[in-house]
């Protein structure tokens, strides 16, 4: 059945449709398959595994670029090439600019998660000025994520230093002191394995709020709250919590065995989108190598990954449940030293680019996302 309704577009047309009204197409839930964009961003092949950002392999990119540099690569069009031209120095004097939203942090009720005073730094960011808002933004982020993790913890906040890269001074802004080469680099790498990937449900909640005209800093606050959900950024702790109490890599086959004929789920394996292996899982489990070819670690996940692949075809060979990215998330980031309650903070620093970048996008193109629901209410006709 049709339903027409005024004021919606349809790729489908009708030529008995009245004047002024377009027909709606039947409900897609989830909106499986349904495109609501074009973009120039990246393009996740979920069939063949692969995923490029802006026209790159991600395995190109990811390892071999700097988060800034990384940046520029999805940003350029959308901002000034002078600004892009020294990102990096941008993003230090953002990091120093946002010390203005401590007060508020500071401010906030004891108990708050690092998360949602992560969040509420976001909220006071002055964005007026000579910074352009994308960079403002992207910029604060790690500042914000470090002052909320030490708040959380009792201590004082710590002042940026304009002479490090984000990933380096994220780091120390966490600690207190420098961190290795090695760590810098993996966490580079995170931060730019997951700088964009399609439309994805906060991404698609971004490009909402930017339809609407909202500003960047708006965008950015709906697709953080997205992200929030555990069905869309909460599996990287759940796979520690698995891999920690798989006591040995010997004892991997029967822990996911008894997990499995309980029917509970195996975190760190299936994806909505990819078919195949999750390129980014590929992407991460090298630089888990690189920061230390023998760590215990990396031993104990391709034990677990090996036993989890070879029991899920057999449990489950109707699906395709192969590794994605949260696994090996989970085993980077705890070799670095970084809590788990930072997972998911982390990730909205890394992808906050990619947010930036798909609301300017949506606002170049001019026009206010409203698709439609079809009504099966009560008629009271």
């Amino acid at each position: 059945m049709t339903i027409q309704t005024p004021g919606l577009r349809s790729a489908s047309t009708d030529a008995d449709t009245p004047a002024g009204v377009t027909p709606v197409t039947p409900a897609a839930p989830g909106l499986e398959g349904i495109a609501v964009a074009e973009t120039v961003l990246s393009h996740v092949d979920g069939v063949n595994g692969r995923l490029l950002l802006r026209g790159h392999e991600l395995r190109d990119v990811a390892g071999t670029l700097s988060f800034e540099a990384a940046t520029v690569l999805l940003w350029a069009g959308f901002l000034p090439k002078a600004d892009l031209a020294r990102l990096t120095d941008l993003f230090a004097a953002a990091r120093e600019r946002a010390s203005a939203a401590l007060p508020a942090m500071c401010a906030a009720p004891t108990g708050l998660g690092v998360y949602e005073r992560m969040r509420l730094g976001l909220a006071a960011l002055p964005l007026a000025g000579d910074l352009h808002p994308a960079i403002a933004i992207a910029g604060a982020q790690p500042l914000l994520l470090a002052a909320a993790a030490r708040l959380a913890d009792g201590k004082a906040p710590l002042p940026a230093d304009p002479s490090l890269g984000s990933a380096a001074d994220l780091l120390r802004m966490l600690r207190g002191t420098p961190a290795r080469p090695e760590e810098i680099a993996a966490l580079e790498r995170y931060l730019v394995t997951v700088l964009d990937h399609g439309l994805n449900a906060s991404t698609f909640a971004a490009r909402v709020i930017a339809s609407t005209g909202a500003d960047l800093g708006d965008a950015v606050l709906g697709a953080m709250a997205a992200l929030k959900g555990p069905l869309h950024g909460g599996a990287p702790g759940p796979v520690l919590d698995m891999i920690d109490a798989i006591e040995s890599p010997e004892a991997a086959e029967a822990w996911i065995a008894d997990e499995l004929a309980a029917g509970r789920r195996l975190m760190g394996f299936g994806h909505r989108v990819y078919r195949t292996r999750d390129p980014r899982a590929d992407v991460l489990k090298e630089g888990l190598a690189l920061l230390s070819p023998d760590l215990p670690a990396l031993r104990k996940a391709e034990a677990i990954e090996t036993a989890a692949q070879r029991l899920l075809a057999r449990h489950k060979p109707d699906r395709k449940l192969r590794t994605n990215v949260e696994f090996y998330t989970a085993v980077l980031l705890d070799a670095i030293g970084l809590d788990r309650r930072l997972f998911t903070p982390l990730f909205a620093v890394g992808r906050t680019p990619g947010w930036c970048a798909h609301a300017l996008e949506q606002q170049a193109g001019g026009r206010l996302l409203r698709p439609a629901a079809i009504y099966v209410g009560p008629d009271a006709g």
